[in-house]
């Protein structure tokens, strides 16, 4: 696959000003007239490859019909839209205009080029009529629960789904690329995320293979076991047609973690693909065709999900949604449904994951100080990963008031030592940037609208550039903003940014960060910092937070991995569970064969174990 020739970025004089490790003084290099050596080569390497860089046709608009993945046009009854990088640099646009952007007039071998979000392919945007024909090919797929993939034999199940992940490993470098340019991750945290997402396949298949012990039940039966006087054969089955809606910030990981158990457990999937980081799905349509799914199977929508997701709900013929995102949207589907009572919900939606900061940091102790110097730097980076678009992300950092302004002091080193640029460039030829443009100019407004109220309301952003957008009207490439002192009544205390912002809360007494985390809407994961020399704060934090949070962090930032562990929440972060195990679980019905003491010859059990497709030894 090849890409827009312009989708590379010069660091301008004014983004290495604001951030180090290219740490530029404006005003001096304006009085002088000259440039660092660092700059200079930065620029250099920047612009030439910019100029080397290859070119060719943006991704094609593809559609998943039957099984296969077509690639459309406007003439085949098919709208779409174009889908843009999250930047780019137009090389042959000379410097930044005033009312574009901040740039240093500079006496560079190039001029500072501005930032332009280029075309990098093309999304359908499918109608009502055309998702509600998606729908009624899974019905047929599904047929009651008799049709080829229900009914197939697990080990058939888990043999397509090989050799998907087969095609997965052969497209692995254009999804990452795909990943990367679309929606802004770095290059390792994109390779990561593509690679997690095989490994937790993967795992998934080696659990169902794995032999259960003599003393559990187990879900995957290979023999009939007894009871008392009931012999008794256990294994998991569908539910039925799940509609499985992801996010943009992680369009596979997140996804592919329930759609792919979903499919195993024999269910018909029907995936919505996001407006945003959906690209990389017209590279997963291609894998799901070779791997050789029976038609109707596995299916793609893409388009408004606001026109084209009611309809299917309405219809009555989902039996699972499975929704990565927001909780109004989640209840609005779910609303829809006709008999919501059946309607079996998987969810994971937002979080104000709280990072608790105890004073027993701030003691003299060597070992005190080395665990306030990691605990900073946790902070900054659990806040500020893929620039806060996480839901694990730190949301809201607690710090004991009275070593508030010291923290506060760390907590800005420690933003501006992160890397600054395009997700596929190396800073100094050693770091990709850990703060990259955000994905769509609406997060930009978002951030700021964050800013604002709380700057209105007393706090201050005390990191310098924090909140500027560089590189002129058109980017997103924005300076992560560390906001302090916020309080209550800001919309920032309270609403969760989900961006390069970073709310400081200082306390007096650790009942003001229960009152919060009682009183608050989201229960999905905090964090406690503490050192060692004294652990009865955070012990009373961890028996109170515990019926609150899914997840309690010590010392370290939050995460989901790794994925053997339970993900799950409370209140509006969180319905049900994600892990290998429970990826499985939440898709699936066990469901139970059984004869009595007497009833039936150990030879006709034996019959069935041999010839039953739903009980043939995986």
């Amino acid at each position: 696959m090849k890409y827009h020739p312009n989708l590379i970025l010069a660091l301008s004089g004014a983004i290495l000003h604001s951030l180090s490790p290219c740490l530029v003084d404006c005003k001096a290099v304006q009085e002088t007239g000259t440039i660092y050596p660092t700059v200079r080569s930065v620029l250099d390497a920047a612009v030439s490859s910019a100029r080397d860089a290859p070119g060719g046709n943006p991704t094609p608009a593809k559609v998943f019909v039957g099984g296969q993945a077509l690639v459309v046009s406007e003439g085949d009854g098919y709208a779409f839209d174009d889908v843009f990088g999250c930047g780019g640099v137009d090389v042959s646009a000379g410097a930044i205009d005033e009312e574009d952007g901040e740039a240093c007039d500079i006496d560079a071998p190039k001029p500072p080029p501005r930032l332009t979000r280029s075309k990098i392919g093309h999304m359908i945007q499918m109608t009502e009529e055309q998702a509600d024909s998606t729908l009624a090919e899974a019905v047929q797929a599904w047929s009651g629960g008799t049709g080829t993939w229900p009914t197939m034999s697990l080990a058939g199940r888990i043999a397509a789904v090989e050799r998907l992940i087969v095609g997965l490993l052969k497209k692995r470098g254009e999804m990452v690329d795909v990943i990367m340019l679309e929606i802004g991750k770095n290059r390792p945290a994109a390779e990561d995320e593509v690679d997690r997402t095989i490994v937790f396949i993967r795992k998934v298949i080696e659990l169902i293979k794995e032999p259960a012990g003599e003393n559990t039940i187990p879900d995957f039966s290979e023999k009939f076991r007894k009871i008392g006087s009931v012999y008794y054969f256990i294994r998991r089955a569908a539910i039925g047609i799940v509609l499985c809606l992801g996010p943009f910030n992680y369009p596979l990981n997140e996804t592919y973690a329930a759609f792919i158990p979903a499919l195993l457990m024999g269910n018909v999937a029907i995936m919505k693909i996001p407006t945003v980081g959906g690209l990389v799905h017209l590279l997963t349509m291609e894998a799901f065709e070779e791997a050789g799914f029976p038609p109707g199977a596995v299916n793609f929508i893409s388009g408004g999900g606001r026109k084209t997701m009611p309809p299917l709900m309405r219809s009555g013929s989902i039996d699972a949604l499975a929704f990565i995102g927001g909780s109004r949207a989640a209840d609005d589907l779910i609303k829809q449904h006709p008999e919501p009572h059946r309607l079996k919900v998987f969810l994971q939606l937002e979080a104000k994951n709280a990072a608790i900061f105890l004073p027993d940091l701030w003691r003299d102790t060597d070992a005190d100080y080395a665990a306030l110097v990691r605990s900073a730097k946790e902070a900054a980076a659990g806040a500020l990963g893929y620039n806060g678009q996480r839901c694990t992300a730190l949301k809201t950092l607690f710090v004991p008031r009275a070593h508030a302004d010291d923290f506060v002091e760390r907590l800005v080193h420690e933003v501006r030592s992160l890397p600054m640029g395009m997700p596929w460039q190396m800073t100094d030829g050693k770091k990709y940037p850990a703060i990259t443009p955000l994905p769509f100019p609406r997060r930009v407004d978002y951030m700021q609208s964050l800013i604002d109220d709380a700057v209105l309301k007393g706090a201050e952003v005390v990191n310098e550039a924090g909140g500027k957008v560089l590189g002129g009207k058109n980017s997103t490439l924005m300076v992560p903003a560390v906001l302090y002192p916020v309080r209550e009544g800001m919309n920032v205390y309270l609403e969760e940014q989900f961006g390069p912002v970073v709310p400081v809360v200082p306390y007096d007494d650790i009942s003001e960060i229960i009152q919060y985390a009682r009183d608050g809407k989201y229960g999905q994961q905090c964090a406690i910092f503490t050192s060692n020399g004294n652990s009865g704060e955070a012990t009373a934090l961890v028996d109170v937070l515990s019926s609150i949070f899914g997840k309690i962090v010590l010392n370290s930032q939050c995460g989901r991995s790794p994925d053997n562990l339970p993900f799950s929440g409370r209140r509006s972060s969180a319905m049900g569970v994600m892990s290998i195990e429970n990826s499985l679980k939440e898709f699936s019905v066990p469901t139970v064969v059984s004869y009595k003491d007497g009833t039936m010859s150990d030879d006709v059990a034996e019959v069935l174990l041999k010839e039953s497709k739903f009980m043939e030894i995986i």
